[in-house]
């Protein structure tokens, strides 16, 4: 049974997009293990989670130069998102349940993300997510420093015109769990997309405060106050 949050002073919900809104942390990881295994590093799946998710590229890029002692080749970002969008357009899906959350939601919806405008464009369109949030989409390359830093939400509060700590952020990833923390936000964390099954607990452990929820069907149990509410006059069902 899932904690019912205080959730009634929020004005604005904000959605990381890979690995909350869309599945896709598991078709990436799969090919950037395998270009980097190309250019002569070799990490897992769970050097993966632990040090690439949720940052932007030239943060991933920059933590294989100090970690590895390596130059990526200079097609190697070019090389990484051709392929990636590639497997988007037969691979790529909305996580179970998303839909439903955002067309029900009482509240405006945006997007902040570390993936490129391109990206993240593609990504809502193939999963027919974009009308949720029209040009509410925010990315990395309209701050100087992406997560874990809290840039990114403080730019995408002051675009919404809305205060910091009026903010619920739906992260999935450590950096962006702290990015949201370090804006003043309040910050849930969404595991069930397909790379954060068996999640350690360890990883919960680094921020206790953070609600934890496997399933979109919880969302309004544990925040019923940013619901929709219907209202019945006579046969008519409206909002």
């Amino acid at each position: 049974m899932y904690r019912v949050m205080q959730t009634k002073q929020i004005d604005l919900v904000i959605f990381d997009c890979d690995g909350v809104l869309i599945d896709s942390e598991i078709i990436s990881s799969k090919i950037l293990i395998s270009q980097l295994s190309a250019a002569g590093v070799s990490v897992d799946f769970d050097y993966f989670q632990r040090w690439f998710l949720g940052r932007s590229f030239p943060k991933v890029a920059e933590s294989v130069r100090q970690t590895f002692d390596v130059i990526l080749p200079a097609d190697f970002e070019t090389s990484y998102r051709r392929r990636l969008l590639k497997a988007f357009g037969t691979e790529l899906k909305a996580t179970d349940g998303v839909a439903e959350i955002l067309g029900n939601l009482s509240r405006p919806t945006c997007v902040a993300t570390s993936s490129t405008p391109e990206r993240v464009r593609k990504s809502l369109e193939l999963t027919g997510l974009a009308h949720y949030f029209g040009r509410d989409v925010f990315t990395a390359s309209e701050v100087e420093n992406g997560k874990p830093a809290p840039d990114l939400f403080f730019h995408t509060a002051d675009k919404m015109n809305v205060d910091p700590e009026k903010c619920l952020v739906i992260e999935d990833s450590l950096p962006g769990m702290e990015a949201g923390v370090a804006a003043g936000m309040l910050v849930w964390r969404f595991t069930g997309a397909s790379h954060l099954q068996g999640l350690a607990q360890k990883d919960h452990d680094m921020f206790p405060d953070v609600p934890v929820f496997d399933n979109w069907s919880k969302f309004f149990e544990m925040a019923p106050a940013l619901k929709q509410q219907k209202h019945s006059i006579g046969d008519i069902s409206v909002r």
